[in-house]
């Protein structure tokens, strides 16, 4: 596997994995490689840095030699762990105040809108997830919803 910072004709910028360096190239040539953000397929590799390990200590160093296990590296966070671009924190921001404004009801959440829009349970801020014909249903019987641009938290991988 081979990892690739990647920039689209529109400047957007973001990382992603392939097989190998000749089948990035298959998928780039097929149109198969298009922008995280804008769909966009006209997408280039960008300079980058090189993912390089530190060192492990030998195995005579003071720490082990001691008895000692030598405390892990401080955590720096990954290219991925927080928004980049302003779309990005954009669609953060709106995740937090989704999730803490209301309650996560799953795969129910067609059937729990149904409830509330038809006045057999009290009216409270939802989401969840449901078919996309499940979701054409609410739609086409005036129940607005709307489809969020993000997973529910845990499901992103």
């Amino acid at each position: 596997m081979i990892q690739y910072s990647l920039k689209c004709s529109d400047g957007h910028r973001f990382d992603s994995w392939f097989q190998s360096a000749s089948a990035f190239d298959k998928l780039k040539s097929a149109g198969l490689v298009t922008c995280a953000v804008c769909d966009v397929s006209q997408v280039d590799k960008v300079l980058m840095a090189p993912a390089v390990r530190p060192a492990r200590k030998s195995e005579g160093s003071a720490a082990s030699t001691k008895g000692e296990k030598s405390a892990p590296a401080a955590a720096k966070p990954g290219p991925l762990s927080a928004p980049a671009s302003p779309a990005e924190q954009m669609i953060a921001e709106m995740r937090r105040k989704v999730e803490s404004s209301s309650e996560y009801v799953g795969k129910d959440f067609a059937s729990q809108a149904r409830a509330m829009h038809d006045g057999d349970t009290p009216e409270k801020a939802i989401y969840g997830e449901a078919k996309l014909d499940d979701a054409r249903k609410l739609l086409e019987d005036g129940i607005p919803v709307l489809p969020l641009p993000f997973r529910p938290s845990g499901k992103d991988n």
